[in-house]
């Protein structure tokens, strides 16, 4: 413990940057080494800027002493540098993460078939259905899904992965204890579940503008490649291709209307040599050489309609209410398998989360959630605000 409050020490220093406290390192051999060292051995190991050395001067370790107060209270690890565990996909980088603060299930990211997925913001429900659909796929045929968990498609990203059983990772621009954005936070309890939460920053740290550009080249460092969905010119989403292009990571672009502002850096990406993308398939069939034992098999068909993915309303709308529409759907789901038939059945006309189906219906929670998902998959069932599902009538 007291090893890793150097690294916080020097980590947290104002007018440092990740590349010269590197540099620091290499040459003196360990924070503890900077902290004891003077100022001829860090002037030799690397140019410092004057604030950089007026941070080095002040030896006080009580904002490390507080980050490591908070990491035990909100149940954050931290991952350095020097830990075997550091992935060298990261380490590789010109400005690598000095430290790393997570909450979760950490991965051998270098062992993996990671991939970005990115997208913007403000999507159309074509984005966001192609969104959760490739997501999903990819996620089951072995892939890991990293991305920021902004609303919009990284929000959708990381969904599709989830349903599909699997694990992701969402690289934050704040703390790993911090949701943002607040409407996510159902969706950042299950990553922290299933998955990995993942920041530079630490506890309690709230996103600023320029954090998340820099969180940007984690999502690229940790994957294989980087699939962008929908991307407007400006997007943080370029950024993380222009990140992945600079460290040699292979980018993947979805097309989408040739009058889609939002697809617009995607035909830019795929006009200067993006891979362009219209399936799991374009992605997995790019790696399976490569991890034969992560992908084994060919990605699963697309199903049979796109998802209807809806924009939830604003906050100041009325939730829809829950009064039970009388509906005859005894022929409509005559053709569908016995537990399929019970949940459909049991939304009817209304609209129900999933722990209220499970306790109509009496099935296991696994089987409904599984059902669920392909219900939504296949267009029959939709997804509203409040995590409910409606049978599309």
């Amino acid at each position: 413990m007291s090893a890793l409050k150097y690294w916080l020490w020097l980590s947290s220093m104002r007018g440092m940057g990740q590349h010269r406290a590197a540099a620091l390192i290499d040459a003196l051999g360990s924070p503890e080494n900077v902290y004891f060292a003077g100022e001829d051995e860090w002037r030799a190991a690397t140019e410092l800027s004057e604030q950089a050395l007026t941070g080095l001067r002040d030896k006080s370790t009580d904002r490390a002493e507080r980050i490591l107060e908070l990491c035990d209270r909100t149940g954050t690890k931290i991952l350095t540098m020097q830990d075997a565990a550091y992935p060298e996909r990261l380490r590789a980088l010109h400005e690598p993460p000095f430290v790393l603060y997570y909450k979760g299930t950490l991965l051998s990211f270098d062992e993996e078939a990671a991939l970005g997925v990115v997208g913007t913001r403000s999507p159309t429900p074509y984005g966001q259905s192609v969104a959760l659909k490739l997501s999903y796929q990819l996620a089951a045929c072995g892939m890991i899904i990293v991305s920021g968990m902004a609303k919009g498609l990284d929000a959708s990203a990381h969904l599709g992965a989830l349903r599909a059983g699997k694990t992701t990772v969402a690289v934050l621009g704040c703390g790993p204890d911090v949701v943002y954005p607040a409407e996510n936070r159902e969706l950042y309890e299950d990553i922290a579940a299933a998955g990995l939460i993942l920041s530079e920053y630490p506890p309690g740290t709230r996103g600023e503008g320029s954090h998340f550009p820099a969180r940007n080249r984690i999502i690229s460092g940790l994957s294989l490649g980087v699939l962008l969905i929908e991307a407007p010119p400006g997007s943080g989403a370029l950024i993380t291709a222009a990140h992945a292009l600079e460290q040699g990571r292979d980018v993947f672009a979805v097309p989408g209307s040739i009058d889609s502002r939002e697809s617009a850096g995607c035909h830019s990406l795929i006009r200067e040599g993006a891979i362009l993308t219209t399936c799991a398939e374009d992605v997995c069939s790019e790696y399976r050489a490569l991890f034969p034992h992560k992908i084994p098999q060919a990605a699963p068909a697309p199903p049979k309609h796109m998802p209807r993915v809806k924009n939830a309303p604003p906050k100041e709308a009325e939730a829809p209410k829950e009064e039970v529409t009388v509906v005859d759907l005894t022929e409509r789901v005559k053709e569908y398998e016995p537990d399929r038939q019970r949940i459909l059945l049991a939304i009817g006309g209304s609209a129900m989360s999933g722990d209220e189906i499970i306790s109509v219906t009496g099935l296991p929670a696994p089987l409904v959630l599984s059902e669920l998902t392909m219900l939504e998959l296949d267009g029959i069932v939709s997804q509203i605000s409040g995590r409910r599902y409606v049978f599309n009538l």
